[in-house]
């Protein structure tokens, strides 16, 4: 993915279509940037006076990990449960809304494996209570 790009061309793209009237697309034009970014930097600075990048990626803080003994707790009373029905349980019980990918990602920190079961069906296991 790439970078942000320099302050220094956000401002003169700004500038160009602020202060001198040029048209988004001109700008971006003159500049050597996409119209997408020249129309996107104009529209955050007319919404909110700021000049600056966005906020860019970063630490995406565990959203379920409050919610882990209640998870636990799930799967203690049936080990075959599937991601969708402990996201199910999750909003009904406790207002949390996740989704199957976030459950998934959970799990596996908390060394949560997905076995392929008999009858085609897939079996959340313990990691370390199938290693020999």
């Amino acid at each position: 993915m790439a970078g942000a790009y320099s302050q220094d061309l956000r401002d003169r793209v700004i500038n160009a279509v602020v202060v001198e009237g040029m048209s988004r697309r001109a700008a971006a034009a003159r500049f050597g940037v996409s119209e997408s970014s020249a129309i996107k930097w104009v529209e955050r600075f007319e919404r909110s006076g700021s000049r600056t990048a966005a906020k860019m990626g970063g630490y995406n803080r565990v959203r379920l990990e409050p919610h882990r003994a209640f998870l636990e707790g799930l799967r203690a009373e049936k080990s075959d449960i599937t991601l969708q029905a402990l996201c199910d349980r999750l909003l009904a019980e406790r207002g949390v809304k996740a989704d199957t990918s976030l459950m998934s990602r959970f799990l596996r920190r908390l060394g949560v494996t997905l076995k392929s079961g008999t009858d085609n069906h897939a079996i959340w296991t313990d990691a370390d209570a199938h290693e020999n």
